[in-house]
């Protein structure tokens, strides 16, 4: 009895950590298509893995001073889809997914290339919203740093 109480309690715990598993790869795919995206300056991908009201937000310091500004989505799309003779190409170090029902935070490492010149670099902060559709962005707040960036 106790043999068979310990197998269904390991069945019920493989069971659960491969649906968070599959959840947390569902998450990391979205980001990994916005990031896609933006190498290949595909306005329609980019806009698809957002939610109609997220958000972009940059915490930043300047004279001394913490920032914080909101972006426009419609802006960031728009100059992804806009021919440029340089890649975006923002390169992610790690994931931290953290998934609770229908909502996903991630935090990632990243070093942003415009071409082979690096810009900056920082933490992106993601919320994610599960809809009936899928996955999507809701808010991405991001740091922006020259110094202490990781290249390799």
């Amino acid at each position: 009895m106790k043999k068979l109480l310990l197998l269904s309690f390991l069945l019920l715990s493989f069971n659960i950590f491969a649906q968070s598993n599959e959840e947390e790869k569902a998450v990391q795919a979205v980001i990994e298509k916005m990031f896609d995206a933006m190498r290949s300056g595909d306005s329609t991908s980019l806009r698809n893995v957002f939610h109609p009201s997220a958000r972009l937000m940059s915490t930043y310091y300047k004279d001394g001073a913490s920032k914080i500004h909101e972006g426009s989505i419609d802006r960031f799309v728009a100059s992804v889809g806009t021919p440029h003779d340089e890649i975006f190409d923002e390169k992610i170090w790690s994931y931290d997914i953290r998934i609770d029902g229908n909502l996903a935070s991630v935090w990632t490492e990243y070093s942003f290339y415009l071409g082979k010149n690096l810009r900056h670099c920082g933490v992106n902060a993601f919320h994610l919203f599960k809809s009936d559709e899928g996955w999507m962005i809701t808010q991405i707040t991001d740091t922006r740093r020259k110094e202490k960036c990781k290249t390799e």
